[in-house]
């Protein structure tokens, strides 16, 4: 797999945001990584009211495929491969933008971002049907984003089920 270094993160603004600030940089679990970094930004985005928070993950998830793809085809110009990079571990804009839509219309505590974040990675990790389908499927900048589109959607369900025995 391509190695991504610190120079790459500043290439562009579209690769700092794909590598998640950073932290895609992480050696180990560049993923979870990416979805920490995003716990700050939902905590942030929970003070405003849900129209401003909703504008801001539908404006990231649409802004995501274009991100997401522009790392990849970087990376694949770098690899010397002859088709983009599908899914470099280092692209974690995808797990940001998860975590943004995995708290989407859910009162924002300590306790329901950490479920939030537990159920999220759990859903990326394993990929249940139909996330695996089109992880394995669709490819480019909108593959990259939509399993974890999908892993978000389960998981904020998920938690919606949780949410009436939590103690809020």
């Amino acid at each position: 797999m391509y190695r991504i270094t610190r120079q790459h993160l500043f290439q562009s603004p579209l690769h700092f945001l794909a590598f998640g600030f950073g932290s895609g940089l992480s050696p180990k679990a560049p993923g979870t990584m990416g979805t920490l970094a995003a716990v700050p930004l939902v905590w942030i985005m929970s003070q405003f009211p849900n129209l401003i928070y909703t504008s801001i993950t539908l404006f990231c998830v649409l802004a995501g495929s274009a991100i997401c793809n522009a790392a990849s085809r970087t990376l694949n110009d770098h690899s010397g491969r002859n088709h983009c990079v599908h899914d470099h571990p280092a692209i974690v804009w995808d797990e940001i933008v998860g975590m943004m839509l995995t708290m989407i219309f859910i009162p924002v505590t300590w306790l329901t971002l950490l479920i939030g974040f537990l159920l999220f990675r759990f859903f990326d990790i394993v990929k249940p049907w139909p996330i695996r389908y089109f992880d394995q499927h669709v490819h480019g900048g909108i593959g990259i984003m939509l399993d974890d589109i999908i892993a978000a959607i389960f998981a904020n369900i998920a938690l919606r089920i949780l949410l009436p025995y939590l103690p809020l």
